[in-house]
């Protein structure tokens, strides 16, 4: 059984986010999030070794007893190429060792190609939503799960796409049928791609079968500098660099009574983001987060 874990906090490797939401991170929060490979670093030979933020995590898990949940940017679920493959495969390896250590109470990963021919991509590329697509995506994930037994991705976020982002519910529910996947639903990343493509954000939500859920993240963003694009026009980022919206909130609070099988809810913020006067924010989101589940009956932390 997958326990029940509240609001969560994605942790970053910085000093400075570590250090001024020191409180919050012990307070506030009944589990941790991390971004796995962040936790790395790779030697000389290939192979990759825990880094002294990886040490950091596992004291902090031990003087708080408070559990870790891995959502990583970079396992490329949805590539195919030979690089993907042997990338992937020592990525696994490491999750494994990681795993005796932090016991993640679930395992996540994002939908897009994050590392195409092997090579970092800075975010997750579209993936192309086909059948063999969605059976692709499925075996990869039970490989995970003979690690983390309980396992899932994370919808998209996009700036551009070949197909339209309204399949993709679809799609995630295709590739999610075997028991253990789940679905992290992240509203800021359906807010983001409504604004960048042009739909309600509801149009989204009222396709994805909320018995997938397993976590939902919020988080808020910027819109980008117009002189990026020779168009002029500017994106919203899926950055975590600011408070989240007044309609992410509202999201957040129609979706949330509709997922039976939720387990945490986790606010996200940037590395680089966060000085003195964001703490109070970042403090008062995760207090309106728990308030929420409290006040729904949902909170069990």
């Amino acid at each position: 059984m997958i326990p029940v874990l509240g609001v969560g906090l994605a942790l970053q490797p910085e000093d400075e986010f570590l250090g001024l939401l020191d409180e919050a991170i012990r307070r506030d929060v009944d589990f941790y999030e991390v971004t796995p490979e962040t936790l790395w670093w790779e030697e000389d030979d290939g192979s990759l070794r825990g880094n002294s933020f990886f040490h950091r995590l596992v004291a902090l898990k031990k003087q708080t007893n408070k559990p870790v949940v891995g959502h990583g940017v970079g396992l490329s679920l949805s590539g195919q190429s030979r690089r993907d493959e042997a990338r992937r495969k020592r990525w696994l390896s490491r999750i494994a060792e990681d795993h005796k250590s932090l016991q993640f109470a679930w395992y996540t990963d994002h939908l897009g190609i994050s590392a195409p021919a092997g090579m970092a991509a800075t975010l997750p590329l579209p993936v192309w939503q086909t059948e063999s697509s969605a059976r692709f995506l499925t075996r990869q994930l039970r490989r995970l799960q003979n690690i983390v037994p309980f396992v899932g991705v994370e919808n998209s976020v996009f700036y551009f796409t070949p197909q339209d982002p309204l399949r993709e519910p679809a799609f995630l529910k295709q590739a999610l049928a075997e028991q253990g996947m789940h679905l992290l639903l992240d509203l800021h990343n359906v807010y983001t791609t409504a604004q960048n493509v042009g739909f309600d954000p509801m149009e989204y939500l009222q396709q994805i079968d909320f018995d997938l859920v397993i976590e939902l993240h919020v988080s808020g963003g910027t819109m980008s500098d117009a002189s990026w694009l020779p168009s002029g026009k500017s994106l919203r980022l899926d950055s975590h660099d600011d408070a989240i919206p007044d309609r992410v909130w509202e999201l957040f609070d129609w979706v949330l009574p509709r997922c039976p099988k939720l387990k945490g809810v986790t606010l996200e913020r940037m590395e680089g983001t966060v000085k003195p006067h964001d703490v109070p924010l970042i403090r008062e989101e995760l207090h309106r987060i728990k308030a929420t589940l409290i006040r729904q009956g949902l909170y069990r932390g």
